[in-house]
């Protein structure tokens, strides 16, 4: 039988210091699972400015409200709703003093692969933000219990222990999958799927619709038919936006000139990238990521 106790009275031990996982650059080593809560995030200083882990990252509240940005999208989360941001996503804390809840990080391989796969774990465009049904609290609240409880205990050897995280783990991250979403998207239908993964995959090698066309075997205006019906933009926006989206996150997050990201990004020169930017965000990219490193 479960306990039924609060998620923020367990703050849980990390398998290293919390504030500097939460606020380390992408890439950089973290441990593959970490649970606390956001008071103990509080008292250790929790980044402000953005951030891009290679770590899942859910968080939920049990009181207060808190807006957290993925990917330069603020998204406001309400006690009992669940923000899952992907590893590779940028994030940025909101103003943390008025909600209390509980954070957990986990790398994709903590899972076992079955549940990786059932829950489209590293699946870049899978919903941020997840509302439970009144009936699902009460299960979500006990699975998250049981986690910070054994994740708190050491009792166990470490391989034993670890088994054990990974199951409630993956219990949690199920049930967290299977709820509706915030904003109900629209109808995605298996040429926009193709196509959005094909992008994923190369739009850093080219941004011309008709390479996508003509890879997929279909012609550029069915391309934009599936994406306008999907996402309400043509395909061309479509792939514009995503390497606007990497340039951002490498801006905001890297030290690498503007003028290597850009050539990483697939311009022929700076000129050509800054150009493009612009065109498209309204400031260049030295100006962007003046603005991210002038946010405390």
């Amino acid at each position: 039988m479960l306990v039924n106790t609060r998620q923020d009275d367990i703050t849980g031990r990390l398998f290293q210091g919390a504030a500097e996982c939460l606020a380390e650059p992408f890439g950089a080593p973290a441990p593959s699972f970490e649970i606390l809560t956001l008071s103990r995030l509080r008292a250790g200083a929790a980044p402000t400015r953005p951030f891009r882990p290679d770590r899942h990252c859910l968080v939920s509240l049990t009181s207060g409200t808190l807006r957290h940005a993925v990917d330069f999208r603020e998204h406001a989360l309400a006690p009992g709703q669940w923000l899952w941001a992907r590893p590779g996503q940028v994030q940025q804390w909101g103003d943390l003093d008025r909600a209390e809840g509980v954070v957990i990080r986990f790398a994709t391989g903590f899972l076992d692969p079955d549940t990786a796969i059932g829950v489209c774990a590293d699946d870049p465009h899978a919903p941020v933000l997840r509302a439970p049904a009144a009936e699902d609290h009460a299960l979500l609240r006990a699975a998250v219990t049981q986690l910070q409880w054994e994740h708190s205990a050491d009792r166990l050897a470490p391989d034993t222990r670890r088994q054990v995280l990974r199951h409630l783990l993956a219990v949690l991250v199920l049930r967290i999958a299977s709820l509706p979403t915030v904003a109900a998207g629209s109808e995605q239908g298996e040429v926009y799927l193709s196509f959005r993964d094909a992008v994923e995959r190369d739009f850093a090698n080219t941004r011309t619709l008709s390479d996508y066309a003509e890879a997929l075997a279909c012609s550029p205006r069915t391309l934009s038919r599936a994406t306008i019906a999907a996402v309400g933009m043509p395909a061309k926006e479509f792939i514009d936006r995503r390497v606007v989206l990497e340039a951002k996150r490498m801006l905001a997050c890297s030290a690498v000139p503007a003028a290597r990201i850009g050539e990483r990004l697939g311009f022929s020169s700076a000129t050509n990238f800054n150009k493009f930017f612009a065109q498209r965000t309204g400031t260049t990219p030295i100006a962007f990521r003046g603005e991210v490193l002038a946010q405390r």
